[in-house]
């Protein structure tokens, strides 16, 4: 840690929290204890786990645990995909020209990295049948009640969200949903956002690298408190006497035998990857095709030549790249990245917002190629993988009123209402925890 690190950092909290409350729909009614008690929580975490040897340790172990269970993919990957090239190609977008370059790399995204999303969903089937995931989701909840004064779902439903999806965590709080308040609702659908299901956790960990696995997983623990001060800001309970403290994990097991929950997980997981992929599939062409238009206009009214000044060539017209680097530089530099990198950090928050995190990370992974060109710092690396460590977009406001509505009708309304400001709590909390990273590791 350095001095100038802690005051950017400090800064940035201070701003992130402002902003909340700027958007707070009753600031006289703010909870500062719970306020202080989320952000207390977050650092006391963050600093255990990156700055205390011992249990940097422990969780290097289960980051390094998870990291050799995905490598059992490749296992059922190839005896259904077969040996693919030691060398695989993978065009990727040059982010100074606009242009496609083409990049040697050792694997293919469908038949390398897709199949983990499968089998990490199986996996986690067993562990919930067997009741070790709602152990696990009670002790984080149990930690989380002690430092802030929440009702019961919400700790639940904010724990849940460390583990699994925005649509699985309502599940676990499933008898509580329709009595929820509109704070409580808020809470849930900022946690859903800030967070990463546990599929997606290992598509990312085979996409970025082993070496970032611990990241991912202290960006998944650190973002549940920070979810929640987002969430009490924006929309403090006003019925506190109407909250029910109760702590309790229903215990309702997912199939009917242990064989039956590897089906479920297995057919919830292709139905991600195959999301996933599409996903990836349709955006990846449609990027360019905006880049290709834009460039057109900025030849058409003499943009790109001053866009190629003013950046100093680092840009070479107008792009969608460009564009989003101007909106979210300045948050860049709020969370910390070093001022000549902010444009490029400043793109990836950009797309993770506009498009989605998978595409922002697919670009942070082809920056960090050696023949990008582009010579990202390991600070500016590291803050990105927490900012971008989230589901807050606007494709996922429509998934999360979809998944609730469908399991408690009756809120329905209330998510429609609270959709697009709890995505902006999901982003601010994801921020905060990258505000945090960034002042601990040097």
């Amino acid at each position: 840690m350095d001095i100038i690190s802690i005051l950017r950092g400090i800064l940035g909290i201070a701003v992130l929290l402002a902003f909340c409350y700027a958007l707070s729909s009753h600031r006289s009614k703010v909870d500062w204890r719970l306020v202080g008690g989320g952000m207390l929580l977050q650092i006391i975490l963050a600093l255990l786990i990156l700055k205390v040897p011992f249990i940097y340790a422990i969780f290097k172990y289960i980051s390094e645990l998870f990291v050799t269970l995905l490598s059992y993919t490749d296992e059922g990957a190839a005896f259904v995909f077969g040996t693919w090239p030691d060398q695989s190609y993978i065009q990727t977008m040059d982010f100074s020209t606009g242009e496609m370059i083409i990049h040697q790399i050792g694997y293919m995204f469908a038949f390398k990295v897709l199949p983990t999303v499968v089998f990490f969903s199986a996996f986690s089937a067993i562990l919930y049948y067997y009741g070790i995931l709602q152990k696990i989701i009670y002790g984080f909840a149990w930690v989380i009640s002690k430092f802030m004064k929440l009702s019961g779902a919400e700790s639940m439903a904010a724990a849940a969200n460390v583990f699994i999806g925005q649509t699985e965590a309502p599940l676990i709080i499933k008898p509580y949903l329709e009595k929820m308040t509109r704070s409580e609702i808020m809470c849930l659908m900022v946690g859903g956002f800030a967070t990463i299901a546990g599929g997606v956790f290992a598509l990312f960990v085979t996409l970025i690298g082993d070496d970032y696995a611990i990241h991912f997983l202290t960006a998944s623990i650190i973002s549940a408190p920070a979810a929640i001060v987002a969430a009490k800001i924006l929309l403090p309970e006003a019925n506190s006497e109407m909250v029910n403290t109760n702590l309790e994990v229903p215990r309702d097991k997912l199939g009917t035998n242990v064989l039956d929950a590897i089906s479920l997980g297995t057919t919830d997981g292709v139905k991600l990857a195959v999301n996933v992929g599409a996903m990836l599939l349709v955006f990846m062409a449609l990027v360019p095709l905006a880049n290709g238009i834009l460039t057109w206009c900025g030849s058409w009214f003499g943009w790109n030549e001053m866009i190629v000044e003013a950046t100093n060539g680092s840009f070479k017209g107008l792009t969608l790249e460009y564009i989003l680097s101007l909106i979210f530089a300045p948050v860049a530099w709020i969370i910390g990245v070093p001022s000549n990198e902010i444009m490029l950090v400043g793109q990836l928050l950009g797309k993770k917002t506009a498009i989605n995190e998978v595409v922002a990370y697919v670009d942070l992974q082809a920056m960090m190629q050696p023949d990008s060109g582009i010579n990202l710092s390991d600070k500016s690396k590291l803050i990105a993988t927490y900012a971008l460590c989230g589901f807050a977009n606007f494709a996922s406001i429509g998934i999360q009123i979809g998944g609730i509505s469908a399991i408690a009708p009756s809120q329905r309304t209330t998510l429609t209402e609270l959709g697009v400001k709890a995505m902006i709590g999901g982003t601010v909390a994801a921020l905060l925890t990258a505000t945090i990273a960034g002042m601990l590791i040097v």
